[in-house]
């Protein structure tokens, strides 16, 4: 993991740490240890640390792999499935009306 920080937004930063958050508490609520869910996930306790803490810098992967861990990896399939916003923009498009080929 390289160690470059990236510049997040305060609304999205607080949103990956409180994913980190849940991340743990998910953690704790199983009684696993940081090192259990690290050594099962292929991570090191670091990564592990980070990635409770909501750090952009983890790869998804990473994420991922605790998540699978701890039985929550089919939570990921949930992230914009219910794209209320997209489904209102192509629904705007298909309101429109084209008009019809001139007659020649």
């Amino acid at each position: 993991m390289n160690n470059r920080s990236i510049a997040l937004l305060p609304k999205a930063q607080k949103i990956l740490g409180q994913f980190g958050e849940n991340i743990k508490f998910a953690r704790l609520r199983r009684k696993l240890s940081t090192e259990q869910v690290a050594e099962r996930a292929g991570i090191n306790r670091t990564t592990l640390w980070n990635i409770e803490r909501g750090m952009p810098t983890v790869t998804i992967g990473a994420y991922c792999q605790v998540l699978f861990v701890l039985g929550l990896a089919e939570d990921l399939l949930k992230v914009a499935s219910d794209d209320e916003l997209g489904r209102r923009l192509q629904d705007a498009e298909l309101i429109v009306k084209k008009r019809a080929p001139k007659k020649k």
